[in-house]
């Protein structure tokens, strides 16, 4: 799923003509202005386009969605608690420089040591998780006061320094 990103969910629906809401991860507030599709996944992680009929912003990180298709609440519920992805250009138009989000496609570098690439970003209220690939399994590294060094957005890397063993259960 590399050319597709991760925005967010879809958490409710809005009133009876099948409008959504998106909670997304950009970073900023942003009416989605020019977006034409947004991408649903399914058990095999096969992706299907949704085009968007009208946005309209909601709060800080949610917007009312409304997709063609989805007239009626009962097929607007089907879809809710769907991950949403947009393609990777899209992605890069719409997301703040200062969202965790941002940092997906960094390297994750433990005291000058490249981990990989970090594929995905999940926001937990008192840290983030950066999902990378260790060996081929997956490793999810914690990001907080303690673990972050610094972040080098010209060379696209995340320094930080982990605890003693932490790597050893994804080796």
């Amino acid at each position: 799923m590399n050319e597709y990103r991760n925005i967010g969910k879809l958490v409710a629906v809005y009133g009876f003509k099948g409008d959504v809401v998106l909670q997304h991860h950009f970073g900023k507030k942003t009416s989605l202005k020019g977006l034409e599709t947004i991408f649903l996944s399914n058990k095999e992680d096969a992706m299907f386009p949704y085009f968007i009929q009208q946005i309209k912003i909601k709060s800080e990180n949610e917007v009312y969605i409304k997709l063609e298709g989805i007239d009626s609440k009962e097929i607007a519920e089907k879809i809710l608690k769907k991950e949403v992805w947009i393609t990777d250009a899209d992605f890069h138009k719409y997301v703040h420089s200062t969202a965790p989000a941002s940092f997906v496609g960094f390297h994750l570098l433990d005291e000058g040591v490249d981990l990989g690439e970090i594929v995905e970003v999940i926001e937990l209220p008192h840290q983030l998780l950066c999902k990378i690939f260790i060996k081929n399994n997956e490793a999810l590294i914690p990001l907080h006061d303690e673990t972050l060094k610094k972040i080098d957005k010209k060379n696209k890397q995340v320094h930080v320094v982990l605890p003693d063993g932490l790597l050893d259960i994804y080796q």
